[in-house]
């Protein structure tokens, strides 16, 4: 049997971006909307947000990428300034450990650059040499790096189910309903979205909707005739012991050049990597863990760059996923040109989880005033992708 109700906003999708979105926008004094936030998973077991490594740099090649994550970090710094409820906010457990960016004789000219553009917005960030690098970390093979770069503040990891709970807990006390259901189709009205319809034959009418869809961002966009190039990739992360000294224990995550991560995980380690080019890099929904990479590629990689690796053992593995944006790996923010009151929030091609406070902030503007506030996010715009003019992100990780 078919409901119908109404909401002046509806998000598709409850995980961080979502909740950021609804969050944001219910604190706003000028607004005083109905808010429903429909979650297909309210356990968010298979959630890019809970399968995320977890972490926020302000290391990017573009300037707007970095404001964007200065936002972040603000909230994972200072979550009772946001998300305070009764006196009490979530402990993001923030370990400021920062980012290493390892670079060969091939990869020095790029990470020059994006040095260039990270001290020109004062970025704690340092270029070193590769004798520079041996004398802060003993642990790590530099014979084959030309330099590396190193963010000293600002640059860690941190615990993204409490940051999740705590936006969801922040918003349910500002009235934001939460409704556990799958959309399966958007109603349009000439250039408007006229309302979303659930699997349960519900139909929510709605003024606004915020496309907050993760990996199936692409399927609700093609709901209202839209084609999104963003396509759900699987990121296996790898959790490891080793017999490694005490100072790994406060290492920064460590890129090296082959695109191979690792960071410290309390007493043991992580590491994943993303793959290069689409033909190891399928379009999959699927989250079954692959720990063939990890013997084939990543531990030998490990080994070479951290010699104290070599003898690891595997504790455990998982998968999540990527929302990657094909056309420049950056986010795709704000409104359709052709449906006005339909807004994007996808594609952030793994920086999701950091760069969601500062996204729910600007589609809470969007949506109050017409128009950002506080930081521009029109760069981002589905306008970049209609007009095929590309806003590239190199440092993707």
């Amino acid at each position: 049997m078919s409901r119908e109700e109404h909401a002046d906003v509806v998000v598709i999708g409850g995980a961080i971006v979502g909740s950021s979105v609804a969050t944001f926008l219910a604190s706003r004094p000028d607004f005083d909307g109905r808010i429903v936030v429909v979650e297909r998973d309210p356990s968010f077991r298979t959630s890019s947000t809970t399968l995320s490594a977890a972490s926020i740099r302000l290391q990017f090649s573009t300037p707007l990428n970095i404001e964007i994550s200065r936002f972040g970090l603000e909230v994972v710094r200072r979550p009772e300034t946001f998300l305070a409820v009764d006196g009490e906010a979530p402990d993001a457990g923030f370990v400021e450990n920062g980012y290493l960016f390892l670079a060969t004789d091939a990869g020095l000219a790029t990470l020059e650059r994006n040095h260039a553009v990270q001290r020109a917005l004062e970025v704690p960030v340092l270029l070193l040499t590769p004798s520079e690098l041996r004398s802060r970390f003993e642990w790590i093979h530099a014979d084959d790096l030309a330099g590396a770069s190193l963010g000293t503040a600002g640059e860690g990891w941190f615990d993204a189910h409490a940051l999740l709970q705590g936006f969801r807990r922040r918003a349910r006390s500002l009235g934001v309903q939460e409704r556990t259901g799958e959309v399966t189709g958007l109603d349009l009205d000439g250039s408007r979205v006229a309302g979303v319809r659930l699997a349960d034959g519900t139909r929510i009418g709605a003024d606004w909707v915020v496309n907050a869809a993760g990996p199936r961002a692409a399927a609700v966009a093609a709901m209202a005739g839209i084609e999104l190039p963003v396509r759900p990739r699987k990121r296996n992360v790898y959790h490891f012991a080793a017999p490694a000294p005490a100072s790994l224990g406060a290492a920064p995550l460590t890129i090296d050049p082959s695109g191979v991560y690792v960071r410290p995980e309390g007493p043991n380690f992580l590491a994943g990597y993303s793959p290069r080019g689409d033909d190891s890099d399928p379009d999959t929904l699927d989250l079954a863990v692959d720990r063939a990479p990890f013997e084939d590629f990543v531990w030998p990689v490990l080994a070479h760059r951290i010699p104290a690796f070599d003898r690891l053992r595997l504790l455990d593995a998982w998968a999540g996923h990527y929302e990657v944006n094909t056309v420049d790996h950056n986010a795709i923010v704000g409104p359709h040109p052709q449906i006005a009151n339909l807004l994007f929030a996808n594609g952030f091609s793994g920086h999701g989880l950091q760069q969601a406070p500062a996204v729910g902030r600007g589609l809470a503007e969007w949506i109050a005033t017409g128009r950002y506030e506080t930081l521009n996010l029109a760069p981002l715009g589905f306008e970049r992708i209609a007009r095929g003019e590309p806003v590239r992100e190199l440092n993707v990780v």
